[in-house]
């Protein structure tokens, strides 16, 4: 399976945060925010990743995450010119994807929850069609909904609806068969002139072969686009880091844990940044692990 972080966009109502540099590169407490898609992507056990940003940005990423090497990864970049639409990725990383299976998952989402790791290896493995992830909100008319039947099937997707029927916001993590590249090709722009997400997932929808993983109690999606969501984001983080002890999105543990690197290579990574405390945490992880 191929990865896909899309972290274009303009940020406009990050402004002026993000006057100058791309909100994924703006920190979420400890590290910068395109630490939490990659880790999703990480979790799940995907080693081949697209990152896909502005044109003015992908330098400062390729400066952060280089070639993904020391992380035991393949990362590359792509550029996206305009924010023409999430499913525009599919275009851009069409060659990337080849003729796999894909995730993607949005440059500002943030997910954390107690099991996730193994739904996400689960949802990969038994993936038919498209996977889509929901999180209940007090506001749905603010998002796309995804409605479930009494027997916890999909049945309808609406974008921004006046009157919801169900409170699952879809998240934006995408998990889709080999099929999403034609499926995003023979998309028609919306009125904004994007190619919208919410189209491919009826695309599958409308062919019985989408469905809907509920993340209920237990788990924590946010979407750090606005000051007020990146302010509660790192709040978020900075509680749970210093109450447990162990690091949210920490790309080198978590490549440490998955197989992707030795404890030594851990180390080695860690010994680079011994002045901060995330350096000397992730020594402490990989002498455990030794």
């Amino acid at each position: 399976m191929k990865g896909i972080v899309l972290a274009g966009g303009s940020g406009t109502r990050l402004y002026p945060l993000t006057a100058a540099t791309s909100k994924q590169l703006l920190p979420v407490y400890d590290k910068p925010m395109v630490y939490y898609p990659l880790s999703v992507l990480m979790l799940a056990g995907i080693r081949d990743v697209l990152i896909i940003s502005t044109p003015a940005s992908v330098p400062a990423m390729r400066a952060l995450l280089g070639d993904g090497a020391h992380l035991g990864m393949n990362i590359t970049y792509a550029e996206q010119a305009e924010p023409n639409g999430i499913a525009e990725a599919f275009l851009i990383g069409a060659d990337h994807i080849g003729a796999e299976d894909s995730a993607l998952i949005l440059g500002d989402n943030i997910f954390h929850g107690t099991g996730f790791p193994s739904l996400l290896r689960d949802t990969r493995k038994n993936l038919d069609g498209a996977t889509l992830f929901g999180y209940p909100v007090s506001d749905p008319e603010r998002y796309g909904i995804g409605e479930l039947d009494e027997r916890g099937n999909l049945v309808s997707l609406e974008e921004k609806p006046t009157r919801p029927r169900s409170d699952n916001a879809i998240t934006g993590l995408y998990f889709y068969d080999s099929d999403v590249v034609e499926i995003a090709r023979g998309l028609a722009p919306s009125a904004r002139g994007e190619l919208e997400i919410t189209d491919v997932n009826k695309e599958y929808l409308r062919a019985g072969r989408a469905r809907l993983v509920r993340l209920g109690r237990g788990f924590t999606w946010l979407d750090a686009g606005t000051h007020e969501s990146l302010l509660e984001a790192s709040q978020y983080v900075h509680v749970l880091e210093n109450r447990q002890g162990v690091r949210v999105a920490c790309l080198e543990e978590i490549a440490l844990r998955m197989g992707f690197i030795n404890a030594d290579e851990c180390y080695s990574l860690g010994e680079r940044m011994t002045n901060s405390q995330y350096g000397r945490y992730v020594m402490t992880v990989a002498r455990s692990a030794a």
